[in-house]
Formats: C-alpha cells, structure tokens, sequence
C-alpha cells in the first residue's frame, strides 16, 4: 500500500502527462504541417497540399510518439530501482551490435528518409515500385504500403525501391490510341474525335477532371488491320483511367451512328487452283 501511494502514484502521473502530452501534440503537429505544406506549396492543387499533409503527419506523429514513449519509460525505471546510466551504456552497446548485424534495416530506414524529403510519392499516390502498382495507403521510415487493383495489400521495404513511378503527381494524362480501318477519310474520323472529346469536356459530370481537353496528336501507326489515331490531354491526378474508359464509350457509340469501321485482324486464304479433271474417255 505504502509502494502504490507513494512509487505507484508517481508512475501513473508520469503515464497521465506523458499520454496528455502526445494528444496535445497531434493536432498541433497536423495544424502546423498543414500551414507549413500550403505555404511551400503555394499554387498547387488542393488534393496534392492534403496528400502531402497526411504523409508528413503520418511519419511526425508516429516519431513523437516514440520519444515520448521512450522518454516516459526512461522516468519511470528509476522509480522501479533502475539505473539509467549503466542501462543507457549497455543499450548504447547494444544498438552498435544490432545496427551492424541489421544493415538492411538501417538501409529501409535511410531510403524512407530520402523518400519523405525528397516527396517522391504521398499518400493516396498511384504509383509502382518494387514491380508492383498500387494506391499508396501509408508510408514509414521503414516500408511503404501499397494496395492494388485487386485490393491487395503489399507491404514494400523502403530499402527496395531503386525506382519509383509516380502515375498522380499534379497532373495525368490521357494517352489513348483509337484504331479505324483504312477505307476510313481520316480528316473526317479526326474531327469527329475532336468533336467528341470537346462534347465530353464540357459535360457537366466530367468538365472538373479535366486540365485540358483530349484532342487528336496524330496518326500514330499504319498497323496490319487498321489506321492508329493517338489522343492526348491531361486531366486531374488519378482521373485518366475513369475519362479513357468513358471516352471510349463515347467513341464507339459515335463511330457506330457516323458509319465509321472500326478495323479488326483480316486474314485472306487462297487455296490455289482447283486440279483439272483428267476424263478417262
């Protein structure tokens, strides 16, 4: 009884003001993230200043959280008859020996350092890495979580990523080749291409996802059974497989109603000339 009034007591305040503390900090460390990132990245989209926010909240708090942890259990050993000093020189020891025999943990460590500074992808970015694509849900000092189109969660080791593939930052594009067969008049198919991509970018569902409208670039390829038109435009981050996937709704039902042929592979079999019939008269 005499321990819990007098050692115990302590030690719950000890927890009390370490745990007060932290929920004091994690708003205050989100409200100033959020001024700094909006003031560093003046002009940009709003999505991309809240993306950039949350990876950063996301890592500081969990820092802070850590010290403080280690900060409260290194107060409160002492009331437990420990001694700080031999046990801070053992660990100091220790840390060496588990940092030489960890090299890939320190290396996943330094890599996610250099991913957070210099912001090569955020939370809520499509990216690949490590030959897998996917929605980044969380990024640590440690790995990055990504899920896929199969809503399958992969767990990649910072230490991994020699190559990141950012598909969302600022802006997208819409990249999409149109095929029409060869008899087709290709400045008639052109404008109408133009003229559906102008109609779709001012449809009232889809005009805020645009950044500029999708128009012909050129005729990318004479291929083996058809005539390649190559559609270029740049759209919102994230948006450009929802618009290709409408756009190409929008142009088969167009290329049906105007007549236009959209080519499939042709193959000609000649057989030769049938044998003459030899008469056995």
């Amino acid at each position: 009884m005499d321990w819990f009034m007098d050692t115990g007591i302590r030690v719950v305040v000890i927890v009390a003001v370490a745990l007060a503390i932290f929920l004091i900090c994690r708003p205050l460390i989100r409200s100033i993230l959020t001024r700094t990132v909006a003031r560093r990245m003046a002009g940009e989209d709003e999505t991309e200043v809240r993306k950039r926010t949350d990876t950063l909240s996301s890592i500081v708090v969990k820092v802070v959280g850590i010290l403080i942890l280690v900060i409260a259990v290194i107060t409160i050993l002492p009331e437990f008859g420990v001694n700080i000093a031999t046990l801070i020189a053992a660990i100091g020891i220790g840390g060496l020996a588990i940092a030489f025999a960890a090299q890939n943990l320190v290396r996943d460590f330094i890599s996610g350092f250099f991913i957070l500074l210099e912001d090569q992808y955020r939370i809520g970015d499509v990216v690949s890495i490590a030959g897998i694509a996917g929605v980044v849900e969380d990024i640590g000092l440690r790995r990055t979580i990504l899920r896929d189109i199969d809503a399958n969660v992969h767990s990649i080791p910072n230490g991994k990523v020699e190559t990141s593939t950012n598909m969302t930052r600022q802006f997208s594009r819409v990249n999409l080749d149109v095929s029409v067969a060869y008899g087709e008049n290709l400045k008639r198919v052109i404008d109408i291409i133009n003229r559906v991509c102008q109609e779709m970018a001012e449809a009232p569902q889809w005009k805020d996802d645009f950044v500029t409208t999708p128009a012909v670039l050129r005729v990318n390829k004479l291929g083996d059974s058809g005539i390649d038109i190559k559609i270029l435009g740049d759209t919102k981050p994230a948006k450009q497989w929802a618009i290709m996937g409408e756009l190409r709704l929008r142009l088969k039902n167009t290329f049906d109603s105007e007549g236009i042929e959209i080519p499939w592979p042709h193959t000609k079999v000649y057989f030769g000339n049938a044998p003459a019939v030899i008469s056995e008269n």
